[in-house]
Parts: structure tokens; C-alpha cells; sequence
């Protein structure tokens, strides 16, 4: 019980800091940079380890146990690279589009053409919770 709830706030943290990145992004015109930033942070904070570190490993050790942890992982690296591009960052996008793509490949997840389209993490967020 402990860690179905500790992993179904995991999941909804994801998917709200996912989500408040991209509307900050979208609306407030904030710097795309800041917004990878605190993606790449989530994520660390997932796993429990610094997001400069996690982002160095294979893609094998950067995910946790629960599929959806992984796939939130994934999404949320494809996100950033997005927002890395937008604040021309093009190497480390790249980077993190490799990253995103190792482990969607690792795992059998399908990543999505858009990252900012969201619609689908959100009903798995909404599932974890119920």
C-alpha cells in the first residue's frame, strides 16, 4: 500500500511538473533554458540522485522499477529537449532527445511526435490516482 501511494504521487508530480513547464513556457513567456532545468531536476529527484548525475548514466540505470515511472522519465527528457532547442541549446538538446530515445528503446515505449502533447500522461496520472 506504502508504495503503490508513494509511486502514484510520483507520477501525478511528474505529470504536474510536466505540465506547469510547458504553461509557463506557453503563457508567461518564461526562458525555455530554466524550464529544462527544472525538468532534468524532477527527474533526478525521482530517482533519488542529482539530475546532472542521473542524465550522465546509461539508460538502464536511469529508471526506476514501475513502467510509468520510465515512461514519465522519458517524456519529460523529450519535453526538455524541446524547450532546449527553443532557448538554442542544440547540443544538449540533442542530448537529451538521445537520452529520451535510449530509454524509450530500452523499455518499449513509444514516444510521442509532439513532447508538449500531454493528453495521455495525464489520463496515466489520473489512473494512478483512482
Amino acid at each position: 500500500m506504502f508504495e503503490q501511494d508513494y509511486l502514484m504521487k510520483l507520477l501525478l508530480a511528474f505529470y504536474q511538473a510536466m505540465f506547469k513547464s510547458l504553461r509557463r513556457v506557453t503563457d508567461e513567456d518564461e526562458d525555455p533554458k530554466e524550464a529544462a532545468d527544472t525538468l532534468d531536476e524532477v527527474v533526478g529527484n525521482a530517482v533519488g540522485m542529482d539530475g546532472a548525475s542521473l542524465l550522465s548514466l546509461t539508460p538502464e540505470s536511469v529508471v526506476g522499477t514501475d513502467p510509468r515511472v520510465t515512461e514519465f522519465i522519458a517524456r519529460s527528457l523529450l519535453l526538455s529537449s524541446e524547450y532546449l532547442t527553443q532557448a538554442k541549446q542544440g547540443a544538449l538538446a540533442s542530448l537529451r532527445v538521445e537520452q529520451a530515445r535510449a530509454i524509450a528503446d530500452a523499455y518499449g515505449i513509444d514516444l510521442p511526435d509532439d513532447p508538449t502533447d500531454l493528453s495521455d500522461l495525464k489520463e496515466m496520472a489520473e489512473q494512478a490516482n483512482a
